[in-house]
């Protein structure tokens, strides 16, 4: 359905009289009810019981099981909801640059004609349509890559996911921020992508394969004179492992994060944030709990015999003492080194998000920080690998999902009801970019601010939000599995990191700013602006922007699920569980 509904909007971009008929908000919402409509034919798809544990397609390249169906459906739908906050407008620069020199021309008409030709090519220059392909492109290598059961298909997916964040990144091309941090996440997604193009090569240099299924195989069978196989599997594992936590900004790997989020636009971020990680998170899910399962204790070794032994079962009192020690420790160094791996990145994603974000002014680089430190959950969950982790797993993602998104969706209408504040980029693209700007929202709009509370409280962690029963329960599972000084760490961070959401909600309940007041009456006070404001080319009162109806919708009802989590919370705990158990069992 992506695939058809993408070529279908080539086409129409494509035909001068469709282009011209149809504006960008139009592409944007029939982008929005694709994915939507797309979903629901995901979730038509899903029989569970003719799933069981898995379908191939493609000749083997990707497997349909239960978690990757549901996810699916998830995705298209927290895609859609996105694109509901699209800004409606974009900018038109050239007027607003150039009110000085009309003010002061001789000849006033032909500056206002001039003004008008320079309105009308910005909005031409400014109404991009792109991204609506982009999105639907990017979305496309998301829902492949949640699906992906081969290294082909993986490398594939992650790029076809990949460029299309790229280019979203430097959506504003007039903004020397946003292709900064284009640039940025261009080079360094590429590095990432070739770890993880690095360590498919070398698996297949090895084994000879790249199914999954054959692999887990390998992993799970080995004979004693072939032990360099999976030296050479486990090798190639941890280099992708690492690749793609540099792709989700899991410390030590998170330093292009931060400046990226802050260069991009806000509802870029939003995208970025969100979409990419819920993709790779799950396939890091497949491959985590499949190597968990067959690999360790459970390894089985084919002796000299003919026979399949247990690792445990082995006598010592045999021959060759010293190469048996070696093919079991090269038998067992796929699972401890993966899931040594991904708990020092957790450790190290709770500590570096916790304490670097407490000196962020910067909104977007404070929630980037933000973001790495709910990795950090995310990872100790996965490397716990367990049924009670695995859903904590499942349950923290979706809640993360739901809050980020409600967050950034109120930023997004915060700028838009602050737009009036700059005096000298009347209608030029505007950002929330400090936490200062924030100030004393809650006196001018105390329902936004209100919600906004809420969602840095579930955030931090604070009962009975949301936010609170997912640290709980990863926290109840990483104590249940003996990880008890991880499980210190992560509560101090807890406590940590809530002091900036904190000092978000200080900002927003502080004293009223005269800033718009002052604003308004400077703009109404200045003669020639006032004639620019009857003639209709300035808007001085509110912004270019306009806040939906379902955009403000939206906003409710996911502050509302956030608050009243507590009171029915069956229909996503007994979804999650039922995913985790089918991991284990099915």
């Amino acid at each position: 359905m992506i695939f058809i509904s993408i070529l279908t909007l080539i086409v129409a971009k494509a035909l001068p009289l469709l282009n011209k008929q149809i504006s960008s908000i139009h592409f944007t919402r029939i982008a929005s009810i694709i994915f939507i409509y797309t979903g629901a034919i995901t979730f038509n798809c899903l029989y569970i019981q003719s799933i069981g544990s898995g379908i191939g397609i493609y000749s083997g390249l990707f497997h349909i099981t239960q978690i990757s169906q549901l996810i699916e459906i998830f995705l298209f739908i927290i895609g859609g909801l996105i694109l509901i906050g699209w800004p409606q407008v974009l900018p038109l620069n050239p007027i607003n640059k150039n009110i000085s020199d009309l003010t002061s021309a001789t000849n006033f008409g032909a500056s206002l004609a001039e003004a008008n030709e320079d309105s009308n090519q910005a909005r031409v220059e400014n109404y991009s349509t792109d991204y609506s392909i982009i999105v639907l492109f990017s979305i496309l290598g998301s829902s492949l890559l949640i699906s992906s059961f081969d290294l082909i298909s993986l490398y594939l997916s992650i790029e076809l996911q990949s460029f299309g964040l790229y280019v979203l990144s430097t959506l504003y091309r007039d903004s020397e921020s946003s292709t900064s941090a284009g640039l940025k996440y261009f080079l360094l997604g590429g590095l990432s992508s070739c770890l993880i193009l690095l360590g498919s090569g070398l698996i297949y240099s090895y084994t000879g394969v790249t199914n999954f299924e054959s692999l887990y195989i390998l992993n799970s069978i080995s004979d004693m004179d072939q032990q360099y196989v999976i030296q050479g599997l486990s090798l190639g594992l941890i280099i992708i492992f690492v690749g793609f936590l540099f792709k989700i900004a899991a410390a030590p790997l998170h330093n292009w994060s931060p400046d990226v989020y802050d260069g991009t636009p806000t509802i870029v971020t939003t995208w970025l944030t969100i979409v990419p990680k819920i993709s790779i998170l799950i396939l890091l899910l497949e491959l985590q709990s499949q190597i968990g399962i067959i690999g360790g204790i459970k390894t089985k070794i084919l002796s000299s015999t003919g026979y399949l032994t247990n690792v445990e079962s082995i006598p010592l009192q045999i021959d060759g003492i010293a190469s048996l020690s070696n093919t079991i420790s090269a038998s067992l160094v796929g699972l401890p080194v993966l899931k040594t791996l991904l708990l020092i990145s957790s450790i190290l994603s709770l500590i570096i998000g916790s304490l670097l974000g407490l000196a962020q002014i910067r909104i977007k680089r404070l929630l980037a920080y933000s973001t790495i430190s709910h990795i950090g959950f995310l990872l100790l969950a996965l490397a716990i690998n367990t049924e009670q982790s695995i859903d904590s797993f499942l349950f923290y993602l979706i809640q993360y999902t739901i809050t980020n998104l409600n967050i950034f969706l109120i930023i997004l209408a915060l700028t838009y009801l602050i737009y009036a504040r700059e005096k000298d980029k009347i209608g030029s693209i505007k950002d929330i970019r400090y936490i200062s700007e924030l100030k004393g929202l809650f006196f001018s709009n105390p329902l936004l601010s209100l919600s906004l509370s809420i969602c840095l409280f579930s955030m931090a962690g604070i009962p009975p939000l949301i936010g609170f029963f997912s640290k709980q329960f990863v926290l109840y599972s990483a104590l249940q599995n003996g990880y008890y000084f991880i499980s210190l760490i992560a509560i101090i961070m807890s406590v940590i990191s809530a002091s900036y959401y904190l000092k978000i909600v200080k900002v927003l309940h502080t004293s009223e700013d005269n800033a718009i007041e002052d604003n308004k009456a400077y703009l109404e006070t200045a003669p020639q602006i006032k004639i620019f404001n009857n003639l209709g080319l300035l808007n001085l009162t509110q912004s270019k922007y306009t806040l939906t109806n379902t955009h403000s919708f939206l906003i409710s009802s996911l502050t509302l699920i956030i608050l009243l989590f507590f009171i029915k919370p069956s229909i996503i705990l007994n979804s999650t569980q039922l995913l985790s158990l089918s991991l284990f069992y099915i």
